[in-house]
């Protein structure tokens, strides 16, 4: 019986997303490569984070074992969209507002950003881990420094932080760059900051070989490596159109080449776990980072490539799934955590009824969160935006973050 309402449960979201779905194709604009891309990155971190509370069919073991790749997609995506935004403005010289774009980021990131911390405080059985880092560190974005598993709840909030401190720093150099703008002084920042990552990534691991997961894979200073990839994409398509213009006539070339810098990564990581780095996984945490930014970033490029294998095939469903990431990002631990304590009969034997339940709630809830506080809030972002610059309100709209 209870399978069967789940099943009814199911249905009815489906068709809830199969009409957004043919809205969103009637109406969009936006670049459906990247959407691809980022529906693939949050399915593979909620695939990697629900493993906890039931077991996958066998073949999707290895997708959730490296599941945790799916953050550094989000970080690409995030420094190429994000920087293209900052900087597209810049070479027909118009005005860059750094107050602006603040309070576009303010709109979507902290209402629905909110309402899940304010869950996580006030609903305690709503938390995925009974115990969470203060909550003054979720305000100010903190929480990824000094960050232990013996206060776990919210845990995944760590990439958020990260990219809100991009967030407040990239505007700020990109006006202190632009009083004298020199390409090579552009490049040499982003080749020293990825050189920086690798050895203060070697010296950590060095000095806390035991401590990778919180000395190293959460702290925003030893993650720079996507999100600069991303924002060096955004840089060469904005300052170097011909260089751009011929990488994009080589799409299959781009993401074959990106697909085999993420086949290294997973080679360094294999038969290993993040947190033991011993061995090839060592050097997975000193380069593999890097290597894997530049995997995904090729791999992005491709994919808003004319001839790019993911801008020219449309997944059915991916865009509705990537605008819907964010939400689904917040919440799908604590759904998981919900569903397993609520429904034991269902969820104790792991099978397939388990799996279509936590699908079901998890994007249920990912889509209530939607509906409710970020569409609104979205809506009066567009009608600021539309006050100061009308053409800004498509612009955002593309930006999958």
């Amino acid at each position: 019986m209870a399978s069967g309402r789940v099943t009814l449960l199911g249905l009815a979201i489906t068709e809830i997303f199969y009409r957004e779905i043919i809205v969103n194709n009637q109406i969009s604009t936006r670049l459906h490569g990247l959407d691809t891309l980022r529906a693939l990155a949050v399915l593979v971190v909620v695939f990697y984070h629900l493993t906890v509370f039931g077991e996958l069919p066998i073949r999707l073991l290895p997708v959730t074992y490296h599941g945790w790749m799916g953050v550094d997609l989000f970080f690409v995506l995030s420094g190429f969209l994000i920087g293209r935004q900052v900087l597209k403005p810049l070479p027909s010289g118009q005005r860059f507002s750094i107050a602006d774009f603040y309070r576009r980021r303010a709109y979507r990131i902290l209402p629905a950003y909110l309402t899940v911390l304010a869950l996580y405080v006030f609903v305690p059985g709503w938390r995925d881990f009974p115990r969470m880092m203060p909550v003054w560190q979720f305000l100010t974005f903190t929480m990824n420094f000094g960050f232990t598993f013996a206060r776990r709840g919210f845990s995944h909030a760590w990439s958020l932080c990260v990219e809100e401190h991009f967030y407040l720093l990239l505007p700020l150099l990109v006006v202190w760059f632009m009083r004298r703008p020199s390409a090579r002084k552009t490049a040499a920042v982003i080749v020293g900051v990825f050189l920086f990552g690798i050895a203060l990534r070697w010296f950590l691991i060095k000095r806390f070989p035991d401590e990778v997961w919180t000395s190293i894979y959460y702290p925003s200073y030893t993650r720079l490596d996507g999100l600069l990839t991303g924002v060096a994409l955004a840089v060469v398509r904005t300052f170097r159109p011909g260089w751009w213009h011929r990488w994009m006539q080589h799409g299959h070339a781009l993401f074959l080449t990106g697909s085999a810098c993420v086949t290294c990564v997973v080679w360094m990581f294999r038969n290993q776990d993040l947190g033991n780095a011993t061995g090839p996984a060592m050097w997975g945490v000193v380069l593999g980072f890097p290597l894997l930014a530049i995997g995904l970033g090729l791999i992005t490029a491709s994919a808003v490539s004319e001839n790019g294998l993911l801008s020219r095939i449309r997944i059915p469903g991916a865009e509705t799934l990537a605008t819907l990431a964010f939400a689904l990002y917040l919440t799908h631990k604590p759904i998981g955590h919900l569903v397993m304590e609520h429904f034991p009969t269902i969820t104790q034997p792991k099978g397939p009824a388990s799996w279509l339940l936590y699908s079901v709630t998890c994007l249920g809830a990912a889509w209530l969160l939607h509906l409710a506080v970020e569409q609104p809030f979205m809506r009066l972002r567009d009608r600021h935006l539309r006050r100061i610059a009308p053409v800004a309100v498509e612009e955002e709209r593309t930006v999958a973050s």
